[in-house]
């Protein structure tokens, strides 16, 4: 019933903001248009709002959920207009605070104390309120600073219900040849993952400590340290940070930091979270950055982390830097051998596409260029080539989007072309080059020699799996039983020859490193060990 009265909401909110006429002058619907001259709401004035205003005015109006699934599909810039875009990702994050005696109640219920006995000092006013949680400012009994993020009474149950509309919606869509296409499924799943990931303040908390870890040699970036001792899933306590909002322009040059510099190290910041800790914030908008100590950043707010593959880590570096370089073929093979755009396609025919989206944009000054705005132009155009992009990269997407948008505020001369290709140049040299390549095996070396001998046992029992299920082929069977016969006799010449192979490795490594004694001594007793298995 709760869900049938929610859905007359919705649809009263459509009909407010004019977005029933949206909806049915879509290709998806527009058949149903004339049902709009139906309807009497049609004859009566509204205001002249664009129809991104609309949207976005109408999610706001539909509460936390909806917000949150709007910032969330202003990601997908690969599937919406730029104009709708734009204004969803206007959407403020902010709700009216529930009271404080809710929120000491859940403190007190999951600490198993009084708040007076947890803490010194607590701010009934809280400091903000979101959807998902509100923040309180506090004193430990060491007199540290802290804040502290309750998760907002009942919201679970209210995501879950929003989000079952949604996947209602979604079926809806999808049973049109274009819903198939824009995958409505696949962002609620995504919108999903994410907002569940936000309400357990554990995941929060251990994502800022992973992140701290990672830039604790670092002067670039400060992450606030975690108060373990009071996290909860519906808790969580970080140090109070103290800082410059990194958009308040007027008071960073107030404070006589160079732009210029801060500009680009938000950059680096962006470009080192990705390829050298492959860990990255993901949210990271003007309100979750100031500018502490130093002008150091400081970031807040570690709900929604980004993580690519190995793979992914790749083709996204050299997709890059066939980008700086307007190598388009390069770009076009990139995302065939990645597997973004489905084997077999006309390669030749993708590389014009991309000249075509590149080329008008190119022609002006590097400097004026927009790196993230070329990738969501490309993304719309490989649209036609069914290209598919995994979540992970939409992330890092926006949040490229979000850093060189904030740059180019801080500085509106940032050349991001300039600041990040001698980075992804050097990445390519120091991790992809052979010389990397050797370093990755000989960091996995002892692995690796550890478990190259249980090789030929695991071949031998594969084969026996695929004789017990082969009974009915006797010929098949008698094979199976020649090929283990062979294995387990030849068992021990295999293992001599599997270490024979391992010391060519370390040999090689060795060379690269310039131990050439050691190098030699190797590949002698290698190949003394290959002799014998002979």
């Amino acid at each position: 019933m709760r869900n049938f009265f929610q859905f007359l909401r919705i649809l009263r909110t459509l009909i407010k903001y004019r977005l029933d006429y949206l909806i049915l002058s879509s290709s998806l619907l527009k058949s149903f248009k004339p049902l709009v001259y139906l309807t009497p709401w049609h004859y009566f004035p509204s205001k002249k709002l664009s129809r991104g205003e609309r949207i976005r005015l109408a999610l706001e109006e539909l509460g936390p959920v909806f917000i949150k699934f709007g910032q969330t599909l202003s990601t997908r810039r690969d599937l919406l207009p730029d104009d709708i875009g734009d204004e969803l990702a206007k959407l403020q994050d902010t709700c009216p605070p529930f009271s404080e005696q809710e929120s000491k109640s859940i403190i007190e219920k999951n600490l198993g104390s009084s708040v007076g006995e947890l803490f010194k000092s607590f701010d009934d006013k809280p400091l903000a309120s979101a959807s998902i949680a509100q923040v309180h400012t506090a004193t430990t009994h060491n007199n540290e600073e802290i804040i502290i993020k309750v998760v907002r009474p009942g919201i679970e149950k209210l995501i879950k219900r929003d989000v079952g509309l949604l996947y209602a919606f979604a079926s809806l869509a999808e049973s049109h040849p274009i819903g198939k296409r824009l995958r409505p499924k696949e962002v609620i799943e995504e919108f999903e993952g994410i907002i569940y990931n936000e309400l357990n303040m554990m995941i929060e908390a251990a994502n800022a400590s992973l992140l701290g870890k990672n830039f604790s040699d670092s002067d670039l970036l400060y992450v606030p340290k975690v108060h373990w001792e009071f996290c909860r899933s519906n808790i969580l306590v970080t140090e109070r940070i103290y800082g410059t909002p990194v958009n308040n322009i007027e008071a960073l040059i107030e404070n006589k930091t160079d732009l210029k510099v801060l500009a680009e190290n938000g950059v680096i910041i962006f470009f080192t979270q990705v390829f050298d800790h492959n860990f990255f914030h993901a949210d990271m908008h003007p309100g979750n950055i100031f500018v502490g100590k130093n002008d150091q950043y400081t970031g807040v707010d570690f709900g929604i982390m980004g993580t690519l593959s190995e793979e992914d880590q790749y083709f996204l570096a050299q997709n890059f830097l066939a980008f700086f370089n307007q190598d388009y073929k390069r770009v076009a093979q990139v995302h065939l051998e990645s597997g973004w755009i489905p084997e077999g396609t006309n390669v030749l025919e993708f590389e014009n596409a991309i000249r075509s989206v590149c080329e008008p944009i190119f022609q002006k000054p590097l400097n004026e260029i927009s790196f993230a705005q070329v990738l969501l132009s490309l993304a719309k155009e490989a649209r036609r080539f069914d290209m598919t992009i995994q979540p992970q990269l939409l992330l890092l997407y926006k949040t490229l989007f979000n850093i060189e948008g904030l740059g180019r505020t801080l500085y509106p001369n940032l050349d991001l072309w300039a600041t990040a290709k001698p980075y992804l140049e050097k990445l390519t040299k120091d991790k992809y080059s052979i010389k990397g390549s050797l370093k990755k095996i000989s960091d996995k070396l002892p692995e690796l020699v550890s478990e190259l001998p249980e090789l030929p046992m695991l071949v031998i029992n594969a084969l026996k799996q695929i004789e017990s299920g082969a009974h009915k082929q006797e010929n098949s069977k008698k094979q199976t039983e020649a090929i283990i016969s062979q294995l387990q006799s030849n068992l021990s010449k295999q293992r001599s020859a599997i270490f024979a192979a391992s010391l060519v490795i370390l040999a090689g490594i060795l060379a690269t490193q310039s131990m050439w004694l050691f190098a030699g001594v190797s590949s002698g007793l290698s190949f003394l060990i290959w002799l014998r298995s002979r």
